[in-house]
């Protein structure tokens, strides 16, 4: 699920680096989220 919302995010930040700079901001904001959801995920899943 988590794979899923990353990939929506990417799609949606790559539409605000296309689009105009006024939503660009939130959309990074939301990837760099994304990111640090994943690598927290795969660190848990390592040590398990």
């Amino acid at each position: 699920m988590l794979e899923t919302i990353a990939v929506i995010l990417l799609v949606l930040w790559l539409v605000g680096l296309v689009s105009s700079y006024t939503m660009g901001g939130f959309i990074h904001i939301l990837l760099v989220i994304a990111v640090v959801v994943i690598l927290v995920r795969v660190i848990q899943g390592r040590r398990l």
